[in-house]
């Protein structure tokens, strides 16, 4: 049974979608302003993997991430640039879809953008205003908190505390009550060319509008799952529950999935901190997989702790997952006609992974309980691959389950394939790993080298520690 968080009950319940066998989700994504940090892509990381764990276990997914292109900093960057909106937006639009393609992210079935669904926005500011939840100063328009009693119950807000004078939003316009937010923004010349006409006159969408409009004209007044960072509870998402509840009158969304924050040495991100990571500061491809693999067997729920030896070990056991696909799929290779089937005690270990990572899975996506069942395979797997002590069909039953577990984690993204199509080790290259690791048993330092070049010749480097012997492919 697969329980997951719901953050407006502070509980694990079991997921039931509305419609059986079929999920729509809907992902708060990138505001194209700037590039996106790591702290964005660890909400989008965590949405990829609930994405991929829902089709693991059965269900027809259908989702849903908005490119937000109208915001205050937006106008202001095309107004100093003297841009149009679509070009400006457009180069950061295209740097967040390469940065989530090399994060092996899946892409969301529609990306739609406030630009384009203004139309959409307008028909819902008509219906809060004329269910009386919304009124229009000055050409804006807001949404009246007064008139939307169950306001701050998802928030878990004392009410009491958000007095007249207090702010649930940044904007700087007249209204009845401070703690109203704006559906509309009258257009002022500050914004330059970025407008739209309404009944109200000229102006553009709230940021909490767009995401109401756009996620229930794709998938419906009511929908199962809405994600996103914790710092999105309040006011963003209360404020959407607030405005969407309040025009059709139906609960919003059924369940909401919230990840945390992303620190760096301990610190907080913040531009005042100087820390933002870029996901091109962190390295190379190699290390973007890693951030990936550090990211995703990290609990969702738990604050992630990003740092070089975090990342480094990230890569090691990165590293040892892959090497292990790659070596199980070359020994499933061998001998294929052989006729051999995988021995009881290989069947039982395999059946208890499996369960195991599913288990954790299961259990609101704790993957660090997940991949402490994939690790006990590699220790079973490993010292068997070393004495030849797997028949090909309990290799490729080895390399199944790692790949079940890549379907619903993304970690080997492509390159175990490349390794399986144009890089299987050879009997010989095994041999030679085999006899290297020996000399290093046995203290041999100079077979140990000389064994080392040979594997260099052939493509391979190999990395000593306290701990054993690491391998890889060269570039």
């Amino acid at each position: 049974m697969l329980l997951l968080y719901d953050t407006a009950t502070r509980d694990k319940t079991p997921f039931e979608p509305l419609v059986e066998g079929q999920v729509r989700i809907y992902t708060c994504g990138p505001t194209i302003w700037d590039h996106a940090h790591i702290g964005n892509f660890r909400s989008f990381l965590f949405a990829d993997v609930l994405k991929r764990y829902l089709r693991f276990a059965g269900y027809t997914v259908y989702h849903v991430m908005n490119l937000t292109d109208v915001d205050d900093r937006i106008v202001q960057r095309v107004g100093e640039e003297s841009v149009s909106l679509e070009e400006y937006t457009q180069r950061y639009a295209e740097a967040f879809f390469e940065d989530a393609a090399a994060l092996n992210i899946e892409p969301a079935d529609v990306y739609p953008r406030p630009s384009a669904h203004i139309a959409e926005m307008i028909d819902l500011i008509a219906r809060l205003v004329e269910r009386g939840v919304a009124y229009e100063r000055d050409g804006s328009v807001y949404f009246s908190i007064a008139g939307f009693p169950e306001y701050g119950c998802f928030a878990r807000l004392d009410m009491a505390g958000l007095r007249d004078g207090a702010r649930v939003d940044t904007d700087k316009y007249d209204k009845d009550d401070a703690r109203d937010f704006v559906l509309w923004k009258a257009w002022t010349e500050a914004d330059g060319e970025v407008y739209w006409e309404s009944p109200y006159g000229r102006g553009r969408p709230g940021w909490h509008l767009e995401c109401s409009a756009m996620s229930m004209k794709y998938l419906g007044e009511v929908f199962d799952i809405h994600t996103g960072g914790i710092d999105l509870i309040f006011p963003h998402h209360q404020n959407e529950i607030a405005q969407s509840q309040g025009a059709t009158g139906s609960p919003f969304v059924r369940r909401w999935m919230h990840n945390e924050f992303v620190n760096i040495d301990g610190i907080g991100m913040s531009k005042s901190e100087g820390n933002n990571l870029r996901l091109g500061d962190i390295g190379d491809q190699e290390q973007i997989d890693a951030f990936r693999y550090f990211s995703v067997t990290a609990h969702y729920r738990s604050t992630l702790n990003f740092t070089a030896a975090a990342l480094a070990a990230s890569k090691s056991a990165l590293q040892r997952l892959r090497r292990l696909r790659t070596r199980l799929s070359a020994a499933s290779a061998l001998d294929s006609q052989d006729g051999l089937q995988p021995d009881a005690t290989w069947t039982e270990i395999i059946g208890q992974a499996r369960a195991g990572f599913c288990e954790g899975m299961d259990d609101d996506l704790n993957t660090p309980r997940a991949m402490a069942a994939v690790f006990g395979f590699v220790n079973e797997a490993e010292p068997r691959l070393a004495d030849d002590g797997l028949c090909s069909a309990a290799a490729q039953s080895g390399a199944d389950f790692l790949d079940e577990v890549d379907s619903a984690l993304g970690l080997f993204g492509d390159l175990h394939k490349k390794a399986v199509e144009s890089r299987v080790l050879t009997p010989e290259l095994e041999e030679l790993l085999q006899s290297r690791e020996e000399a290093r048993r046995s203290k041999d330092w100079g077979l140990a080298d000389r064994l080392r070049d040979q594997l260099a010749s052939a493509g391979i480097e190999v990395r000593d520690s306290p701990q054993g012997s690491d391998w890889s492919w060269r570039n």
